[in-house]
């Protein structure tokens, strides 16, 4: 099983209570002793982080300050102090529903709006292309060239990345299945895979209930699976053979889909440059196209 997370560090990974604890569980399970122990009691005090020093959580769990250091460096941060500031974050975004940063926008001055959406555009498209995250794109990548299906599961704001992916890997590769168009269309195609196959499935909070279902259905027929996601904590991360978590960060109503159309646009560039057949099959769709009149030739 390979997991990649798009990002620089695993701290990016954490952005959500939900994956903290998931974290916190792993060290609990994992660790020496005394940093087991304070990820331990950490998991249900997990917002003592945000209002305590080092020196005040370590005398409020027990610990000792440099059991506070380290637990903070195996979470993947440089230090305690950056730590804090993440679960401070978390802890303020924890209601952060569609309509809630709808009104945050509410008479913010347009070029504010506008500079913030451009630096978080800039951040989120840096997640895509680390060394990490370029390991895990040719990784999926490889799979998803020698399975013997691949199917792409998106829907709501999911849907168009989904689609593009989809329609873009199938002008060079026939092993692409179609577009999931009629009820019921999700999950008859996933019900039909198994060892051979590949399902690549993407939701981020909120989580369509669709998705998850079309992964662990997917999951359960021995297919292979490729998560695109917000995070270890997202319902589809749970047995993904591949991780990819592209930052969606943003002052929009809805998280940025920015690098996420920038994973899938990775994706197909990594298959297409990794086949010596792809180059003629694309040929071939463009022609087919041209000739139907399908393009308006200027």
């Amino acid at each position: 099983m390979y997991h990649w997370y798009l990002g620089a560090a695993l701290t990016e990974t954490i952005t959500t209570i939900d994956a903290l604890r998931a974290r916190l569980r792993r060290i609990a399970a994992g660790s020496a002793p005394r940093v087991a122990g304070l990820a331990q009691w950490l998991l249900e005090h997990p917002e003592e982080i945000a209002f305590n020093s080092v020196r005040n959580l370590a005398t409020r769990s027990g610990a000792n300050a440099n059991t506070v250091v380290r637990l903070a460096q195996a979470l993947g941060f440089s230090g305690y102090d950056p730590c804090r500031r993440a679960v401070q974050d978390m802890l303020r975004n924890r209601a952060d529903s569609y309509s809630t940063r709808a009104g945050a926008l509410y008479d913010t001055p347009h070029d504010s709006v506008l500079s913030a959406i451009r630096r978080a555009g800039h951040r989120n498209l840096d997640s895509v292309f680390t060394p990490a995250a370029q390991q895990g794109i040719v990784a999926a990548a490889d799979m998803m060239l020698t399975a013997r299906q691949v199917h792409v599961i998106g829907v709501r704001s999911c849907f168009p990345v989904a689609d593009y992916l989809g329609y873009t890997a199938r002008m060079a590769f026939e092993n692409f299945g179609g577009r999931a168009g009629a009820p019921g269309d999700i999950r008859d195609r996933i019900a039909a895979t198994g060892p051979q196959d590949v399902v690549v499935s993407m939701t981020f909070a909120h989580y369509s209930v669709e998705t998850i279902a079309a992964h662990d259905l997917a999951r359960s027929r021995g297919a292979q699976t490729v998560a695109i996601t917000d995070g270890p904590a997202s319902p589809i991360a749970r047995g993904a053979d591949i991780l990819l978590c592209p930052e969606m960060d943003g002052p929009q109503p809805l998280p940025s889909m920015l690098a996420a159309f920038a994973l899938a646009e990775a994706l197909v560039a990594a298959m297409v440059a990794r086949s010596d057949t792809a180059q003629g099959n694309i040929a071939r769709y463009e022609q087919r196209l041209i000739e139907s009149g399908a393009y308006l030739m200027v």
